[in-house]
């Protein structure tokens, strides 16, 4: 199955180069446009290419890896999913700006992180993106591990454990596969409402928490 990439940041590069280790082909892509990332593709090798947001969009499965606060924007201009595969690998964060107020906030405990987690009144977040992609099979997955340790699967004389979970088992069995190919220890969460809110960062009690697999 195609696979795109929404998003070149940390969460997409690193996606990209865990990818292409394995030699697995995708589209990545960015809001910039592909010739942006022309040097980032140089250095993943011949399984990944740039493309465009809508290039990206159109694989069977979808790595959403931007900011949550333009998730929306991003993902309700796209057309319709049909039953294709998005992978939620959002967080509901957003950055703060080091010279507000809000950057020496005692209430909040991100601060430091230079991060505030955001209101979802009472909501989940996989609850709300999937009200961005009507018609897509949602897994969340991919969002609970400090980025950097995606190329780097092994660790303690074992596996990193990956979460996911989702509503449609076909589709969390294709995302299993991708973990599994990558080199880490994929663990099934359950559905959306259940596997959502324990890994989602900032404070689900799974989330940035290091399991191995030994």
């Amino acid at each position: 199955m195609s696979i795109g990439i929404i998003g070149a940041g940390a969460l997409g590069s690193n996606f990209a180069r865990a990818l292409a280790r394995k030699g697995i082909s995708a589209t990545i892509s960015n809001s910039r446009g592909p010739d942006s990332l022309a040097a980032l593709v140089q250095e993943f090798g011949s399984s990944i290419k740039a493309g465009t947001v809508e290039e990206a969009a159109s694989a069977d499965i979808v790595l959403a890896a931007v900011r949550w606060v333009d998730a929306g924007k991003v993902f309700g201009a796209l057309p319709a999913w049909n039953g294709r595969i998005v992978i939620d690998g959002t967080n509901p964060v957003e950055f703060i700006d080091p010279n507000s107020p809000d950057a020496t906030d005692p209430s909040n405990p991100l601060a430091a992180y230079g991060i505030k987690a955001v209101d979802l009144a009472g909501k989940h977040s996989s609850e709300i993106f999937r009200q961005y992609v009507p018609g897509a099979r949602v897994v969340k997955a991919f969002n609970h591990l400090d980025v950097n340790v995606l190329n780097e699967p092994e660790a303690s004389g074992g596996k990193r454990v990956l979460f996911y979970s989702g509503d449609d088992a076909a589709a969390k069995t294709e995302v299993r596969a991708i973990i599994d190919a990558i080199g880490f220890f994929p663990v099934d969460l359950g559905p959306l409402d259940v596997g959502g809110p324990l890994a989602s960062l900032p404070f689900g009690s799974l989330s940035a928490h290091q399991f191995i697999k030994i």
